[in-house]
């Protein structure tokens, strides 16, 4: 079984210019999901969505394409890809001479798939299409809140709390402050997260806080986005629930990991920090 530790991230690398699929390293999602006490059947639905800036092949008289390509990794798949690994696995293909954009679509998603282990979707667009348009994510700032902080890790779900006398609410919240570290080289993953419930109002301060406590914790995006959403359902039991992050770009991959109560597919709309 694969670990982080044994992934390529902070290790010296030779960036291969050649198709070589042996480059994707899987990683099990099952024990950081029995650390919050997720097991089958999964209390969520949801996709990652990565977002590749530097895609680039030759085209069959050598001349180089570039192109943006979109992945959706189901929530459901047995293994998430360690991003770095992504990232060289992508770079194999630039000195590769392929026949047109519906090949290397084909071929990617036959060896993500099965890094994977579920279905993965995906899509190319040319370089100078506005396939990305950028945003802003909807709902109420949260970060305007004037509060003392003094908690940045380990995430503390005791801050999160819901009046469950009060007349229950449909509430969307943002906030741009969401900041983790990857686990293995401990190096800063910076995000902003989109909340929508229905249920009883979530006390904002504590959310608040709640998110800054990832600020020193060590994790990968998507386990960081699966245990907002277990612990904003376990403290305040809200009738459904949505959690979206969407992640700035790091070696020309933004990854945006989203988990809802009830099938859903999120748009993928770029923010003004990607």
């Amino acid at each position: 079984m694969n670990t982080p530790e044994q992934s390529p991230l902070g290790k010296d690398t030779i960036y291969a210019d050649r198709y070589n699929r042996s480059l994707l390293f899987p990683i099990p999602r099952a024990d950081k999901r029995a650390e919050i006490g997720v097991a089958e059947p999964l209390p969520f639905h949801g996709v990652d969505i990565w977002n590749a800036y530097e895609l680039s092949w030759l085209d069959p008289h050598g001349k180089p394409v570039v192109a943006l390509a979109e992945f959706r990794v189901p929530a459901a798949s047995p293994n998430i890809i360690e991003s770095k690994s992504f990232k060289l696995y992508l770079n194999s293909f630039a000195q590769e001479r392929i026949a047109d954009a519906a090949t290397l679509t084909t071929t990617l998603m036959h060896d993500l798939s099965a890094a994977a282990g579920a279905v993965i979707g995906v899509q190319l667009s040319e370089a100078d299409a506005a396939s990305l348009p950028v945003t802003d994510l909807d709902g109420y700032l949260l970060d305007r809140q004037d509060i003392e902080i003094d908690h940045y890790g380990p995430p503390e779900a005791d801050f999160l709390q819901a009046d469950i006398a009060a007349t229950p609410v449909a509430e969307t919240v943002v906030s741009h402050l969401l900041r983790s570290n990857c686990p293995v080289t401990g190096q800063p993953d910076w995000g902003s997260v989109q909340i929508a419930y229905r249920g009883a109002p979530i006390d904002h301060a504590g959310l608040l806080r709640y998110l800054v406590s990832f600020r020193e914790h060590n994790e990968f995006h998507e386990q960081c986005v699966e245990r907002i959403f277990v612990d904003l359902l376990q403290r305040c039991a809200p009738q459904q629930l949505s959690v979206y992050a969407r992640y700035t770009r790091r070696g020309g991959l933004d990854i945006n990991p989203f988990r809802s109560s009830r099938p859903a597919t999120p748009d993928n709309l770029r923010t003004v920090r990607q």
